[in-house]
């Protein structure tokens, strides 16, 4: 064999030996436990034969407790490019069967590295996580490899979209990054999120929790609001993810990625005219409107399990595609309470800072009102609310379907606080209050006999639980028929697809965290 073939040689079985990442026996036990591998992973996730692998024959450094008698290539990391619907995008995935997928300083400076590419290229970076956390036989050399890809999370934020899959463990310092990216998806039964483990808790404070319970797909998407997805294997999240690039642009200089619509722009649908029920306190389904308007009657719903009072997802009109917001009157009548204001808050943010622009559907009659809330901070959150529509500067279009009642009414982007475009139904009610509770106050000391309250109720209701006098001062800019929404709502959207506004200049706003 001469020396040139020796040296081909070598290189291979190098090459190799990264592929295997921690041998044939921890994959198989990888496969027991119903994940998949680092590597199947990324193939699964980007268009085939698109994926180029970077920093293939890194290795790790550290002499400490014979670590140096075992350097794997790659160490523990696959990082790289791919593409997803053709669009460039970069990847990492961490790879449980070596050191159970442990944070050297070494795959740190691996996602460190395209990190920056993706800034520089303006391209989104998607975090395959499952790992036991920082290598603790490397101490802060470890620590510092967080802490460094930590600070690109908050630089990349707003700049290039960032989406975090958790596929098994993610602990400690671990789940800080995914924290600080857009979107979290985990997976049922095999992956979880927390700060301290069920063994810590039980120590400190004597709780007995699972890890499941603690920070499993389902708490995390129903309980504490930290994730927005739930998928039900390895293969499914990836395929979650390639759903949501295909709503959002590469970066924040670009628009979101247009489809092609087969659906009619112009299409009425006669069942719209019944969703609403005549009788305002009875409920209905706002998901029903959103999917009928929608191209193919598709809708595709973020955090689906938290805070089901308010509902958030895309959609395409025409093919461009928008972000709804909307209050769901099959759940506690579509009030604003804490959770909706935080949830629908980071929805906007996201939207408005990546040319996204937004749809709100409005039936809210206030919020919530009790010791609960008021001890949590509503006044805080729901002020979050307010902060994020009022400084979005996207194309922001709201259709007022049946209440809009109080504070409310102004925080779900009003007229007032810079919506483009404002429609209403015939059927919208437009008030400070609810016609009994106005009625209570206003006429308190001349109320004697029901027959009296009723004659002031249907008065109340006459003047004012309608979307007319709105429309007189122009805070409503067109009364319109349920069936025609779609066709309205691509009209405001083609009018408004060129808006140009920023606002003040300034360092950054002081939103009420």
């Amino acid at each position: 064999m001469s020396t040139l073939e020796k040296k081909f040689q070598e290189f291979q079985e190098k090459n190799k030996a990264a592929e295997i990442g921690g041998g044939e026996e921890r994959i198989k036990k990888q496969h027991a436990a119903g994940k998949k591998t680092a590597r199947e992973r990324i193939l699964t996730l980007l268009d085939e034969g698109t994926f180029v692998e970077m920093d293939k024959l890194v290795r790790h450094h550290n002499h400490d407790f014979d670590m140096f008698k075992n350097r794997p290539f790659g160490d523990g990391f696959v990082t790289g490019y791919g593409k997803i619907d053709g669009r460039l995008v970069y990847v990492y995935a961490q790879d449980f069967t070596v050191f159970g997928g442990s944070l050297s300083r070494s795959n740190a400076d691996k996602i460190i590295k395209i990190q920056d590419l993706a800034m520089k290229m303006g391209a989104p970076v998607i975090g395959l996580n499952d790992s036991g956390g920082a290598r603790i036989q490397e101490g802060v050399r470890s620590l510092s490899g967080y802490a460094d890809i930590f600070y690109r999370n908050v630089m990349s934020s707003g700049v290039v979209p960032q989406i975090s899959a958790i596929l098994g463990p993610s602990a400690g310092g671990a789940v800080y990054s995914p924290a600080l990216t857009d979107f979290i998806l985990m997976v049922k039964e095999s992956s979880y999120m927390f700060v301290t483990g069920p063994d810590v808790i039980k120590s400190v404070t004597h709780e007995e929790v699972t890890k499941e319970e603690l920070g499993g797909a389902m708490t995390h998407n129903s309980k504490s609001g930290v994730a927005h997805f739930m998928a039900d294997d390895d293969d499914h999240a990836m395929m979650m993810i390639r759903e949501l690039f295909s709503f959002i642009p590469s970066n924040n200089m670009e628009d979101p990625p247009i489809a092609t619509c087969m659906d009619d722009p112009e299409r009425e649908d006669e069942s719209l005219q019944e969703v609403v029920p005549a009788d305002p306190n009875k409920p209905y389904d706002i998901k029903e409107i959103i999917t009928t308007v929608a191209d193919d009657n598709y809708f595709f719903e973020v955090m689906p399990h938290y805070a089901p009072n308010i509902v958030i997802g895309y959609i395409r009109l025409n093919g461009r595609p928008v972000g709804i917001v909307a209050n769901q009157p099959a759940n506690l009548a579509g009030v604003l309470d804490i959770n909706a204001s935080i949830k629908a808050a980071r929805f906007v943010r996201f939207c408005d800072a990546f040319n996204i622009p937004i749809v709100t559907f409005e039936d809210v009659p206030g919020f919530l009102p009790g010791t609960l809330q008021e001890y949590g901070g509503i006044i805080k959150h729901g002020a979050k609310l307010l902060y994020a529509f009022s400084e979005a500067t996207v194309p922001k279009i709201t259709i007022i379907t049946r209440k809009a009642y109080g504070g409310a009414y102004c925080v779900m982007s009003s007229k007032h606080i810079g919506a483009d475009v404002n429609f209403a139904y015939p059927m919208a009610e437009i008030a400070v209050m609810g016609p009994d509770g106005a009625v209570n106050i206003l006429f308190k000391q001349k109320i004697e006999k029901d027959e009296d309250k009723q004659k002031h109720v249907e008065e109340y209701k006459q003047n004012f639980a309608n979307p007319y006098r709105a429309a007189s001062f122009g805070y409503i800019d067109e009364i319109i028929l349920p069936r025609e929404t779609r066709k309205k709502l691509i009209q405001a959207l083609e009018m408004t697809q060129n808006k140009s506004q920023s606002n003040p200049p300034k360092k950054h706003g002081y939103i009420p965290l």
